[in-house]
């Protein structure tokens, strides 16, 4: 399953990708470590991402949680970047949490911009979900500002929200609401 934007291919979590998604975390090790979770050598390989993208694409069969690969319309084979949606929880709640990275090189082109608003897109039209969180660590002011030009506005810090590269780091979180809903 898939989207386009203007420029973008969002490709469906799926274990065929495993090449491209590892090649993706290798060329950024050094740019993503500030901003994520300590990884083991393992999670680079390929063999590892096999793993990982075959998880994901389980979670989005069970409406779970849906994690969508970019790649440019004029470079379909190399992996930029990646949109997600986390945690998803219906019922009376009907809400996931965001996530997204790009590629170093490609930073402050508005691809990612791009592809949250696409993103946002489907969680409304077609997940039919009411709210969505991204929580961004205040230093990173290129995350807060794309999520700001999509609509997201600040419901307030989060101290010691998420650990991240070792340290317990404080988030703000940004919530889109569904106007549609």
């Amino acid at each position: 399953m898939g989207y386009e934007t203007q420029r973008l291919h969002l490709t469906l979590a799926h274990p065929a990708l495993a090449v491209g998604v590892s090649a993706f975390y290798r060329r950024n090790r050094e740019f993503l470590r500030p901003f994520e979770p300590a990884r083991d050598e393992d999670f680079f390989t390929t063999r590892a991402q096999r793993s990982y993208l075959a998880q994901e694409a389980r979670l989005a069969r069970q409406d779970r949680a849906y994690r969508f690969y970019l790649s440019r319309k004029d470079d379909p084979g190399r992996i930029i970047g990646l949109v997600g949606l986390n945690n998803v929880v219906r019922g009376a709640f009907q809400s996931s949490f965001v996530g997204y990275k790009m590629d170093r090189q490609l930073l402050c082109q508005g691809y990612m911009t791009e592809a949250l608003r696409r993103l946002v897109d489907i969680a409304f039209d077609d997940l039919l979900l009411h709210r969505l969180e991204a929580s961004i660590m205040p230093r990173n002011t290129p995350s807060l500002r794309v999520a700001e030009k999509v609509g997201f506005r600040s419901e307030g810090l989060s101290p010691g929200y998420l650990q991240v590269d070792g340290v317990w780091e404080d988030h703000i979180r940004m919530v889109l609401l569904n106007p549609r809903l």
